[in-house]
């Protein structure tokens, strides 16, 4: 086109000719200027239409192309897509002109669309792709490769639901490894398909087998996720037979790993396998050690081919003082035996919880003192606090200091005071029986009932997800309990605690007979522990049960037991819940359709599904029920927990419903998804509504500020200073209401929990969803109908800690540096003790005549001695001269604060301070897993020669060492010698 071209009317002119050869330089003359002058080609488009629709027309897809660009400018992005389809290989993919980028984008979506129909089933005959689309897609991938931008096209990969070319961006990439880990995070966070998933964790396997190194720890968390116990166990076996003392370490990393994320069942699983092989090795130890070890290994059948090593030689010749010279095979079996039993992980964190204890008792003090004896609530709310802020510690010196106090608990109140022993003393298993002996059912029938169905609850948290030594006891206290329904209440709470997860059939057989009695106090509890012991299971013949039971019974308790057990059931299912979902939406009974809100929000929990979202808001703003609304509402935040900056843009209305019931929903919601964030925008709605008209709003805001202000100091939110103020002020004022008192105390329990060690968090810190914890809040949320089931927070509450281990299991000296401020993450400070002020003397009335007499012999007085007042300023003012020479005194400097901490094995890292850790400052140890270690985490001994300073262990049931002592006053120093002369006297 020549240039100044003011107008391409003569081009489309040249449009009506017959000849197709000027038509066709028509077409490339506008396509070329189709961008500046679009508004007149507008007015021809009929035209090119027709061109494009003629098959015998050899410039059609020309024709298609000018048209895609009109109809761009135009805005009219279907009708752009649809020629830009036409234009075949004219339509460049590769270009970089806004034009492609847009209506690739369009492509991509509509493509996106129609496989998501085809892959999940939903009117999969309606999904028909045009191959033309599917060209421009793929093209899009051609130019992602040749830009090098590999994790955009596999984002994209997983849109469109296309596992080979999942596989294609990871494998073309420059870095395989971290490719595999961006996409086993997106697989994790973004896909919400449950089935698609699946598929994606299997195929990222297979490339993880096929790396020169593969990474164990990543390949067992995907495993974990498919609950495949016999892949787990045979790369544990690999590992733990290798003749490489790192690989021995990395299959006790992934033991601890596998207890933090894993449910009891599948560790049973692993356990029974490895056991099965322990016994094996165990008869064949000579011929093992004979030189059959090799043997043995090139013959285990893993998850990586037999041909693969498990290390390149190079790196196998760098470690060959190997670790078989200290430990057999069958030792290092043993050893990872029992730390998939949980005992190891269970006995380290109890260590730290002892040594690091910062409890503030004069906060207990304080409550005690304010809280009025007469009111039951109260007083068992400060059992609660005390249980809370001695979670795991073993230190139960404030129940024994006010011996007195605590026995005016009665009937449900000793029962609950009892329970509360389990979480003091959680993870104490060995000592268990023992400490609750004095309570325990004895047989004879003379003891309380309330203590001892307490007591058998302590049990059971004491047990928390490890009960497989202490079931067959609870089992036989339920059984010898002569049916009194107070006791199976306790016996059913503590098995459920104790088998959750286990699917053990025996155990939910017990409590389906308990349900089948119809007794409404102890029909609660076996409904709620039916579901506990088959905790994500999704068991068809569980739920059928249940929900025939709950349309049968009269008793409301026993329906809202089945219903919290069905959601629990369903916990994590996503896509299979649905089916249940719909049949309790539609129930008749509100508490049926309570236990709809609970299963969406435990089966999506941690997805951010917009379904599932969409189908909660529904029902918090169109129920009849206020106590269904509520839950839906609070529901929102086992959703979105993976994503706290979110929830607080989701429930910001809700927080400001004219319905009480879902504004306290919304203060919930804040509080367990962002839980342990401190996030600011959480706060912000929550203070106003700490001093809301209605007393239970003000009390969930109260409760959901200390969940989410747990471990926070005022360096990292200075509103933490002003949360603790107001629950000291809530807790003192006489006027305030007792259910508002009642979230006030029980939240400074948890902003202080294990002696302020302890955070909540929902997902592990390898970012796996935590069973345990989403299900411990599920039913700590229930306490709004029954106060017992408090205690079930202690099941979310989570060490924050830093723990190394050597090859041995201890715990050596060991340093590492916190590129932070130590004031940034250090503990809050202790509570001052008010200091006495001496009472004043209150002025007493003066009459006005009396003043007048005074004024008059003040007259007298300035009359006589006229010099007296001044003297007196003078001796006021008057001041001791300092002596001359005499220097000023010293002003001390404050030292400015060290931009950085060093930290000493075993100690508290946050979960924010874990990313300013580093490992390198130490020259003999190294953590397994490289950056960002933390929780439990094995050392690698780079100078194992030499000899290891170990850390000596806290000692349980006593304040540690690490903990504030009272100072205790110095012994004086004995008298010189004299002799003792009586005439002198």
């Amino acid at each position: 086109m020549p240039d100044g071209l003011n107008s391409v009317d003569g081009m489309i002119h040249l449009l009506d000719e017959d000849n197709p050869e000027i038509k066709d330089f028509a077409l490339t003359q506008l396509n070329e200027v189709a961008n500046s002058y679009w508004a007149e080609i507008a007015a021809a488009l009929e035209k090119i239409e027709v061109l494009y629709e003629d098959e015998k027309f050899k410039s059609r897809e020309l024709a298609a192309l000018v048209a895609s660009k009109v109809y761009f400018h135009l805005e009219q992005y279907q009708e752009s897509m649809s020629f830009a389809l036409g234009a075949g290989k004219l339509f460049d993919a590769t270009e970089k002109t806004q034009f492609v980028d847009t209506l690739l984008a369009k492509c991509i979506d509509e493509y996106v669309r129609l496989r998501v129909l085809q892959v999940e089933g939903k009117e999969a005959d309606k999904a028909v792709i045009d191959p033309r689309l599917e060209a421009i897609v793929m093209g899009m991938f051609t130019r992602c490769y040749n830009d090098k931008q590999y994790k955009q096209s596999l984002g994209v990969a997983f849109e469109i639901r296309r596992l080979d070319k999942i596989e294609e961006s990871i494998v073309n990439s420059d870095d395989v490894a971290d490719m595999l880990s961006y996409a086993q995070k997106i697989c994790t966070e973004v896909v919400l398909n449950r089935d698609f998933r699946v598929k994606v964790f299997r195929l990222l396997i297979q490339i993880y087998d096929r790396q020169s190194q593969p990474n164990y720890l990543k390949i067992c968390q995907i495993l974990t996720f498919l609950e495949d116990h016999k892949a787990i166990a045979d790369i544990l076996e690999k590992l733990i037979k290798s003749e490489n003392r790192d690989d021995v370490l990395l299959a006790y990393q992934i033991g601890f790993d596998l207890v933090e994320d894993a449910a009891q069942h599948l560790l049973s699983s692993i356990r029974k396998q490895i056991s099965a092989d322990l016994s094996s090795s165990t008869s064949n130890a000579p011929a093992a050690q004979s030189g059959e070890a090799m043997e043995i290994d090139k013959s285990s059948d893993a998850i990586i081919t037999e041909a693969q090593p498990i290390r390149n030689e190079g790196d196998a010749n760098a470690s060959s003082d190997s670790s078989s010279s200290s430990d057999s095979v069958a030792e290092r079996k043993q050893k990872l035996h029992t730390i998939l039993t949980g005992e190891t992980t269970i006995a380290l964190n109890m260590d730290f919880l002892v040594r690091n204890n910062r409890t503030d008792l004069l906060i207990l003090k304080n409550i005690k003192t304010q809280v009025e004896s007469r009111s039951s609530v109260l007083h068992t709310a400060t059992i609660i606090a005390n249980a809370f802020m001695h979670c795991g510690t073993t230190i139960d010196t404030f129940l024994r200091d006010n011996l007195e106090w605590l026995a005016k608990a009665t009937n449900w109140a000793k029962f609950t005071a009892i329970a509360g022993m389990g979480i003091i003393h959680k993870g104490h298993m060995k000592e268990g029986l023992s400490l609750l002996g004095p309570y325990l059912p004895q047989g004879a029938g003379t003891g309380s009932a309330y203590s001892e169905g307490g007591s058998l609850f302590a049990l059971g948290i004491i047990h928390a997800g490890h009960g497989s030594s202490i079931v067959q006891y609870l089992v036989r206290a339920l059984k010898n309990c002569s049916g009194n329904e107070i006791i199976q209440h306790g016996a059913c709470l503590g098995l459920g605690v104790a088998s959750m997860g286990t699917e053990n059939d025996e155990v939910y057989e017990e409590m389906k007979t308990i349900l089948y009695l119809d007794s409404a106090v102890s029909g609660e509890a076996a409904g709620l522990a039916m579901g506990l012991v088959q905790l994500g299971s999704a068991s068809q013949k569980a739920v059928s049960e249940m929900i025939a039971y709950a349309h049968e019974t009269q008793h409301e308790k026993i329906i809202r037991g089945l219903a919290m057990g069905l959601s629990v059931t369903m916990l994590g299912r996503e896509e299979e819940a649905d089916t249940l979902i719909e049949q309790l939406l539609l129930d008749k009974d509100p508490i049926m359709r309570y236990g709809a809100a609970y299963t969406i929000g435990l089966a999506y929990c941690g997805t951010s599904n917009n379904s599932a979202i969409k189908r909660l808001l529904h029902v918090a703003v169109s129920d009849v029920s206020d106590d269904v609304r509520r839950a839906a509402v609070t529901c929102l935040g086992f959703l979105l927990f993976k994503t706290p900056e979110q929830c607080p843009k989701v429930v910001s209305l809700l927080a400001e419903s004219y319905n009480p019931h879902v504004r306290y929903g919304a203060c919930l919601a804040l509080g367990i998804s962002c839980a342990g964030t401190s996030l600011k925008e959480a706060v912000e709605i929550l203070e106003p509504l700490a001093s809301d008209a209605v007393d239970f709003v003000r009390q969930g805001a109260l409760v959901a500020l200390a969940m989410i202000l747990v471990q926070t100091n005022k360096q990292q939110e200075p509103g933490v200073e002003r949360v603790r103020k107001l629950l000291e002020e809530k807790i003192a004022d006489k006027h305030e209401d007792a259910m508002c008192k009642f979230g006030a105390i029980l939240a400074s329990g948890i902003m202080d929990a294990g002696g302020r060690n302890l955070t909540i968090s929902l997902q592990s810190r390898s970012g796996q969803k935590n069973l345990n914890a989403i299900v411990g809040l599920a039913l700590f949320t229930q306490y709004w109908y029954w106060y017992p089931l408090t205690y079930f927070i202690g099941l979310a509450f989570t060490p924050t800690t830093f723990i190394g281990l050597n090859k041995d299991l201890k715990m050596p000296v060991y340093s590492f540096k916190s590129n932070a401020k130590p004031s940034l993450f250090a503990y809050p400070p202790p509570t001052t003790p008010p200091t006495t002020v001496a009472p004043q003397k209150v002025s007493s009335a003066v009459l006005s005549v009396t003043k007048k007499n005074q004024r008059e012999q003040k007259k007298n007085a300035m009359e006589v001695d006229p010099k007296t007042p001044e003297v007196k300023k003078e001796e006021a003012k008057k001041e001791e001269p300092k002596k001359e020479g005499e220097p000023a005194a010293p002003t001390k400097k404050r030292e400015p604060e060290p931009d950085f901490e060093v930290k000493q094995n075993p100690c508290r890292v946050t979960l924010t301070q874990s990313k300013f850790l580093s490992f390198d400052s130490d020259e003999r140890y190294e953590p397994i897993k490289g950056r960002g270690a933390v929780g439990i985490t094995l050392l690698k001994d780079k100078k194992p020669d030499q000899p290891e300073e170990l850390v000596t262990p806290a000692a349980a049931s006593g304040t540690s060492s690490g903990a504030p002592k009272v100072e205790e006053e110095k012994e004086p120093e004995p008298p010189a010698p004299f002799v003792y002369d009586p005439t002198k006297e």
